[in-house]
């Protein structure tokens, strides 16, 4: 049984993120599960910090992104979500490749939404974790 209120494929996601922040940054979904969202996001200048490494910044741009449209796909329609707060742990640097994100609910209320999101290198080995609560509006 699914979660998902809305039907929406990868291919429809990224048509919604075009000429966003996540756009600008490589952000693409590519998997729609039961009861989880994917997505990569590429390590290159556009996401490095001035060292070569991930920033954590589009680490969390990476999560609250792909929490932010988990929220929405499980909500009524004329319902919406706002990110209320977000955490992160940084546990491994990235150079270069890309990093996979892993959504997946861990509240999913009628006023509140929490989402976990692991990140991960292109070795499978964690490199963020992160948590991002959101508001349900409407």
């Amino acid at each position: 049984m699914t979660i998902w209120k809305r039907t929406l494929d990868p291919d429809a996601l990224n048509a919604l993120s075009e000429h966003s922040l996540v756009s600008h940054l490589g952000i693409r979904f590519t998997h729609v599960g039961d009861e989880s969202l994917e997505a990569t996001m590429p390590v290159d200048a556009r996401t490095q910090q001035p060292f070569g490494l991930l920033h954590g910044g589009a680490s969390v741009v990476l999560a609250e992104s792909m929490g932010s449209v988990a929220g929405y796909l499980c909500v009524e329609e004329g319902q919406s979500v706002v990110g209320i707060e977000v955490s992160a742990s940084h546990h491994r640097a990235v150079s270069s490749g890309e990093v996979r994100g892993l959504c997946r609910p861990l509240h999913l209320g009628a006023r509140t939404q929490s989402w976990q999101i692991e990140i991960r290198n292109s070795r499978d080995q964690l490199c963020c974790s992160c948590r991002l609560t959101v508001a349900v509006l409407g």
